[in-house]
C-alpha cells in the first residue's frame, strides 16, 4: 500500500515538472517574438539617433560655412564700396582738372611764349644730366618774375624703337622736367600742361647720330596770355655727342 502511494506521488510530480516545462517552453515561445523586435527597435533606434547627430553635424558644418562666405562677401562689399568712392573722389578730381584744361585750350590762341627751352638725354634714358638742369635753372630764373603763365612741356624721342614705347619714354622724359622745375622752383602743378609726343615731331632728320641725339629732348615753353614783349633769349643746354 505504501508503494502504491509512493509512485502516485513520484507521478503527480513528474506530471508537475512536465506541466510546468511545457508552460515555460509556452512562454518562451510567445515572447521571444516580442523580445526580438523590441531589440531590433533599439538597434534601429540607435542607428536613426547616430545618423541624425551625422546630419546635424553636417549640418552645422554647413551653415558655419556659409556664413564664413557671408563674412567674406560682405567684407569684399565693403572693400568694392571703398573702392568705389575712392574711384568718384578721383573722377571728381580729374574732372575739375579737365574742366580747366578745357577751358586752357579754348583760350589757347591767345597765349604765346616768352621763354623757350630745350634738355637733351642720353639714348633711352630719362635721368637729367647735370647740363640739362643748368638749361632748367636758366628756365626757371624766367618763373620768378613772370605772371599769368602756363608752362608747356613736350617730351620727344628719336626714332629708334617702337612708337608705344617711345610714346613712355617721352612722357618718362617730360615727367623729369616737371619734377625739377616743381621741387625747385615752386611751379603749380595746374599751370603745366605736358604730353609724350614720342617719335612724332622730330626737330631734325633721324638718319645721322647727331639728329637722333637733337631729337632726344623736351622742349618747355612759358607762355602768357597778356600783352607781354616776348624774351628774345632761349634757353638750352650745350650740345651732347
Amino acid at each position: 500500500m505504501m508503494k502504491r502511494i509512493a509512485l502516485f506521488s513520484l507521478a503527480a510530480l513528474l506530471a508537475l515538472g512536465a506541466s510546468a516545462c511545457s508552460t515555460k517552453n509556452y512562454v518562451r515561445n510567445q515572447t521571444a517574438p516580442t523580445i526580438d523586435k523590441v531589440n531590433a527597435l533599439d538597434e534601429l533606434t540607435a542607428k536613426n539617433t547616430h545618423e541624425i547627430r551625422g546630419v546635424d553635424a553636417r549640418a552645422q558644418q554647413g551653415i558655419q560655412q556659409v556664413n564664413a562666405k557671408a563674412d567674406a562677401a560682405d567684407q569684399k562689399a565693403m572693400g568694392a564700396g571703398q573702392a568705389a568712392d575712392q574711384a568718384n573722389q578721383a573722377a571728381s578730381h580729374l574732372t575739375g582738372r579737365v574742366t580747366g584744361l578745357t577751358n586752357t585750350v579754348v583760350n589757347l590762341d591767345t597765349y604765346h611764349p616768352i621763354v623757350d627751352a630745350a634738355v637733351h638725354f642720353g639714348f633711352n634714358k630719362s635721368v637729367l644730366t647735370a647740363q640739362a638742369k643748368q638749361a632748367l635753372d636758366q628756365f626757371g630764373s624766367s618763373l620768378q618774375t613772370a605772371q599769368h603763365t602756363i608752362v608747356v612741356v613736350d617730351g620727344n624721342t628719336d626714332s629708334v624703337g617702337s612708337s608705344e614705347y617711345n610714346y613712355q619714354l617721352s612722357q618718362r622724359r617730360a615727367d623729369a622736367v616737371i619734377q625739377y622745375l616743381v621741387s625747385k622752383y615752386n611751379v603749380p602743378a595746374y599751370k603745366i600742361y605736358v604730353i609724350g609726343l614720342g617719335k612724332d615731331k622730330p626737330a631734325t632728320d633721324n638718319k645721322t647720330a647727331q639728329g637722333r641725339a637733337e631729337n632726344r629732348r623736351v622742349d618747355i615753353h612759358l607762355m602768357t596770355n597778356r600783352e607781354t614783349a616776348p624774351a628774345s633769349a632761349r634757353a638750352t643746354q650745350p650740345e651732347q655727342r
